[in-house]
């Protein structure tokens, strides 16, 4: 008889990871301008409720390991209840950040519509680059390397990546392998969640743009093992 082979213990490259992905909470500008990476924009009082809101449907799966930010004022100030609700501090991310519109940045959206770049935005965004600001192959591209990063720092383990809605499309784009210039068919409302479980056979969309379903609904067994 031949000897037995001893069990071997599972490696941490082989579990998975699960990022939430929440988009910041209303601000008064949300629908109307395009506020970019311009500071001083904060949550407007029904931004606050939707981030405690949110905060309250985390903190019940209790299983969090890690709470990211967007560097900007309305992100972190949305984080920081989720945080809070999961015994945890905000860690900053500079990666997770709003996308660099360039000139376009603190335009009205009812003027940016008129214009004829619009167009391409919609319909060829992988073509288009903000006027002295990123292109969205430069924004997608930074957002999976930053998520990357996280994952690689969170085998087996449940985080949260708090960011904004251009970011948080073009990252389940990639995820759920639609091409770039058709991402603009992904909605992202102010905190909204979005799951994503990463493995080494590739990503897998649990969720996309939910509201109001527990954590323990969307992510299998209540974890990532």
């Amino acid at each position: 008889m031949g000897k037995k082979k001893k069990p071997t213990k599972k490696s941490a490259t082989t579990q998975t990871t699960v990022v939430c992905y929440v988009r910041h909470g209303h601000t008064p500008t949300t629908g109307s301008v395009l506020p970019g990476r311009a500071k001083g924009l904060h949550l407007s009082s029904r931004g606050q409720d939707q981030a405690n809101a949110v905060a309250e449907r985390i903190g019940k799966f209790g299983n969090i390991a890690a709470v990211y930010s967007s560097p900007m004022e309305r992100t972190r100030e949305t984080a920081q209840p989720i945080a809070r609700a999961c015994g945890l501090r905000t860690r900053v991310r500079q990666g997770l950040i709003e996308a660099d519109f360039g000139t376009w940045t603190g335009k009205k959206l009812t003027y940016l519509r008129k214009l004829p770049e619009w167009d391409k935005v919609q319909k060829t965004p992988s073509n288009f680059r903000f006027p002295s600001g990123e292109s969205f192959l430069e924004i997608q591209s930074r957002m999976i390397d930053t998520v990357a990063k996280i994952v690689a720092d969170h085998q087996g383990e449940v985080v949260v990546a708090v960011s904004h809605a251009d970011t948080i499309k073009a990252t389940i784009a990639a995820a759920l392998g639609t091409p770039l210039d058709l991402f603009q068919r992904i909605h992202i409302s102010p905190c909204s969640l979005s799951v994503v479980l990463y493995s080494q056979s590739g990503p897998m969309v649990l969720a996309v743009n939910t509201a109001g379903d527990d954590l323990d609904s969307v992510i299998p067994m209540g974890g990532s093992k």
